[in-house]
């Protein structure tokens, strides 16, 4: 089981990088955006792994939390970068 979830910490770490590395360099900000809120999705998958490892149930809260706020924060990031309004 602990080679299990080595590999998928590893497996998670290369698509942080790879996350990263095209919100630093990606050619338009929908590919930035795309990648912000694909790295919220990793993070939540971090806390399932912690969850997995570790028993502690209350990374299930992060883990809900942050998935909401990454949501919230990619629409409100792409209404602004549409030029609109957050209340249209």
């Amino acid at each position: 089981m602990a080679i299990f979830i080595t590999i998928i910490y590893v497996v998670l770490m290369i698509c942080t990088f790879m996350c990263l590395f095209r919100i630093a360099m990606g050619p338009t900000s929908a590919d930035r955006i795309v990648a912000i809120d694909i790295l919220g999705t990793v993070i939540v998958g971090f806390c399932c792994v912690v969850i997995l490892q570790g028993g502690r149930n209350f990374y299930m809260n992060i883990a809900i939390s942050w998935a909401l706020l990454s949501f919230i924060g990619s629409i409100a990031l792409a209404k602004y970068l549409e030029g609109k309004g957050l209340d249209e």
